[in-house]
């Protein structure tokens, strides 16, 4: 069995990639206010920033800043996914079953890297608001619903940005 190397620093800042077990799948914006309750519920449980999203159909980027002495950016994870999953369902919404009876709609793990200094985390949030242009969604940064980059920094073009 593969041993999984998480890097858990109490106060720190990570770049995760969360996706849904099928690719094809478009759930995450179909279902955006759940999605969206399903981090508000879980930031009042368990408080953290989030520094920066991006939600494409089925897969997310997010850079979160965990309280100080707090490194439990798993259980922050396993909570998102499990009350988006299970609203979803109530929804109507036909998810498969694992072989354990788990839901099957999210992929079982994440990729998640501890941003360094300020040059990574900035490295990180431009990929996140460029990430629409890079699949396709969008011809610019600035075309992508709410975008933080437009509000953050008028004007905001990222190298290889049609502007």
């Amino acid at each position: 069995m593969v041993r999984y190397r998480r890097n858990f620093a109490p106060g720190g800042t990570f770049f995760f990639t969360v996706t849904l077990a099928d690719r094809r799948d478009t759930t995450l914006v179909d279902r955006i206010v759940t999605l969206r309750d399903a981090f508000r519920v879980t930031r009042s449980e368990r408080p953290f920033v989030l520094d920066a999203i991006v939600v494409l159909p089925d897969h997310l980027h997010a850079v979160m800043t965990l309280p100080p002495e707090d490194a439990d950016f798993s259980g922050r994870w396993r909570r998102i996914k499990a009350l988006f999953t299970h609203k979803a369902v109530r929804d109507g919404l036909s998810v498969p079953r694992n072989p354990r009876g788990e839901f099957a709609l999210w992929q079982r793990r994440f990729w998640e890297h501890t941003v360094r200094d300020d040059t990574d985390f900035a490295r990180h949030v431009d990929y996140i608001h460029f990430n629409p242009v890079k699949h396709g969604f969008v011809t610019r940064v600035s075309d992508s619903p709410d975008c933080g980059a437009s509000r953050l920094h008028p004007g905001y073009a990222l190298q290889g940005d049609k502007v």
